[in-house]
């Protein structure tokens, strides 16, 4: 038997957990308004909904690395240079996108410590600043195009959820950006696209053992415990 990184419990359940948080972030942060000025406001007059929302897209789109590359696997099979190059340019996006991330939580960070005022002065000033992934924002949407067409022409998905797929694509992209129209619809068209997938997937998985399972619980309290003392430096 042939192994496959990520097998299929670790890529089914990012197909179904990745899209859902993606939208569960964007639809906590819709009601306040797009822009960073508005976004620095929220956060220091809304700490705990406005974290819970970055905290929630970037959840997901961490997770969405094992469901791009669970779904390139498919595609590969019948397009692979589809696949290639779709996967290639969506992994890089996922990559910027969580650069961004680490920027908001500064950003939220100075706000706390020095005032919404003074944070806002401090975002503008840099906010045109140039870096490495100034160079690969086209990624961030331009590969969610790529890799519907992939998914589409090699029958992975149909037309419907081929068109979800690619409206990912309208995501903003970028620091400190906040909800609208476009972002709701992107992230409905992935669950659309990528749930039902997971769920196909993570049925045909094999029933686990009883060995999987007993040895699964000292592994997760193992990790917890890691995660924990992950804070303490």
């Amino acid at each position: 038997m042939t192994y496959r990184f990520p097998n299929g419990w670790v890529g089914g359940a990012a197909l179904v957990l990745g899209p859902v948080l993606l939208l569960v972030g964007t639809l906590f942060r819709s009601p306040f308004h797009f822009f960073f000025p508005d976004q620095l406001r929220a956060v220091a007059e809304h700490p705990a909904l406005v974290q819970a929302a970055y905290t929630a897209f970037l959840a997901g789109n961490v997770v969405m690395w094992a469901a791009v590359a669970c779904l390139v696997q498919r595609i590969g099979r019948e397009r692979p240079r589809w696949a290639t190059w779709g996967g290639m340019l969506v992994t890089v996006g996922l990559f910027a996108r969580t650069f961004h991330a680490g920027v908001d939580h500064a950003a939220f960070s100075a706000t706390k410590h020095l005032g919404v005022e003074n944070a806002t002065e401090l975002v503008a000033q840099g906010y045109g600043d140039l870096h490495l992934f100034s160079f690969l924002s086209f990624t961030i949407m331009f590969g969610w195009y790529v890799l519907a067409i992939g998914a589409y022409r090699s029958r992975v998905l149909r037309p419907v959820r081929a068109v979800g797929l690619a409206a990912t694509g309208l995501l903003p992209l970028g620091v400190l950006k906040g909800t609208e129209v476009l972002s709701i619809a992107g992230t409905i068209g992935l669950c659309v696209a990528l749930v039902p997938l997971g769920v196909r997937v993570l049925s045909q998985q094999p029933k686990p053992t009883r060995r999987n399972v007993l040895t699964a619980v000292p592994v997760a309290v193992g990790l917890g415990a890691l995660a924990v003392l992950s804070t303490l430096g």
